[in-house]
């Protein structure tokens, strides 16, 4: 019997409608939800619009309780100051999120209690819970203990940075060194022959790399190096009668300070000497005037650190599989776009 003014259940949707209106298998219907790399595009494309016009939505929790996946990726967040966060850590989560959410994963972020240090404890808890089915990394070291623990219980990871000898190399990262090269072209190709890096005082590998791509092309294409000069520094080296013309950092606060610095000295950036950033953070759209620098390629770095992860839950992991390393992109803006002083 109908109740007076009841509606009728809505019919849901299931997997042989999608694969009757897409004309394919219920199989290749599976596949574009849990396999996408074995369905050819033009099924591929085909099969995601039916899911789309039908509004289907899987079963996850059965799908759970059927093949023991969770379809939640945990995410080791590094520490950050909710009053002075990381911009670049912060797009990396935002571009992982949407990574894991266009294969349907979920994203759970993991972190050690308050006051407490070792992650091997939060890993050992989600793998005891059985929270997640693998793990993401970033700022990742050679020695990390998050990817040794990881590496020892069993769980699989991927990792945006390098792990070292005798880890999984299921990692995405940027050629650090390639892309302060570039940096150095760029300002010899605008007439700057004196020039200079500013960085922090790190054994950091990926900082290292940057000064040493740098001072590498800088040499190569016959420049002159002023010595390096920390921030503190910066205002003696730009009062030295043979400053250098143009300043290349390794990150956006650093040239943050040579603004600060070339202001208090009665120099204009941009006008008497070149800056260069890197991370290409917001900060750099919005300094006078604004700043060249190196963008990261954060979608795709979590696409691929996705997609890394995914292959080790298959089982689809090539033998011999490496790293993968991606492009920085220079965005030129006026800091650096004038010829260089007395050219």
């Amino acid at each position: 019997m109908t109740t007076p003014g009841a509606r009728p259940a809505r019919r849901v949707t299931t997997i042989a409608d999608v694969a009757k209106a897409a004309e394919v298998s219920r199989q290749t219907v599976s596949n574009t939800l849990n396999a996408p790399h074995r369905v050819r595009p033009d099924t591929l494309a085909r099969v995601n619009a039916a899911i789309e016009r039908l509004g289907y939505r899987p079963d996850q929790s059965a799908r759970s309780l059927r093949t023991g996946e969770r379809r939640t990726i945990g995410y080791l967040a590094p520490v950050d100051d909710p009053f002075d966060p990381n911009p670049l850590m912060a797009g990396f989560l935002e571009a992982l999120v949407d990574a894991a959410g266009a294969v349907g994963q979920h994203v759970l972020l993991l972190r050690p209690a308050a006051g407490e240090q070792d992650v091997r404890a939060v890993i050992d808890g989600v793998v005891a819970a059985r929270q997640v089915d693998g793990l993401v990394l970033a700022d990742v070291l050679p020695d990390d203990p998050r990817a040794a623990h990881a590496a020892r219980v069993g769980i699989p990871f991927a990792a945006f940075g390098r792990t070292g000898p005798g880890l999984p190399q299921h990692w995405a990262d940027i050629d650090n060194a390639a892309a302060t090269a570039e940096v150095a072209r760029h300002l010899a190709a605008r007439g700057h022959r004196r020039v200079a890096f500013v960085g922090a005082a790190t054994a950091l590998p990926w900082l290292a790399a940057r000064r040493e791509g740098f001072h590498r092309e800088a040499a190569r294409l016959g420049l002159s190096l002023a010595p390096a000069a920390p921030a503190g520094d910066l205002r003696a080296l730009l009062r030295d009668p043979d400053r250098p013309t143009a300043l290349a950092t390794d990150n956006d606060r650093a040239a943050l300070d040579i603004y600060e610095a070339a202001r208090a000295e009665g120099l204009q950036v941009g006008r008497d000497l070149a800056v260069t950033g890197f991370h290409d953070t917001p900060l750099a759209r919005h300094l006078h005037p604004p700043l060249t620098s190196l963008r990261l390629p954060l979608r795709t770095i979590a696409t691929t650190v996705v997609t890394r992860l995914l292959a080790q839950l298959r089982s689809d992991v090539p033998a011999g599989a490496e790293g993968v390393e991606l492009a920085a992109e220079l965005v030129v803006r006026e800091s650096s776009a004038g010829a260089a002083p007395g050219s």
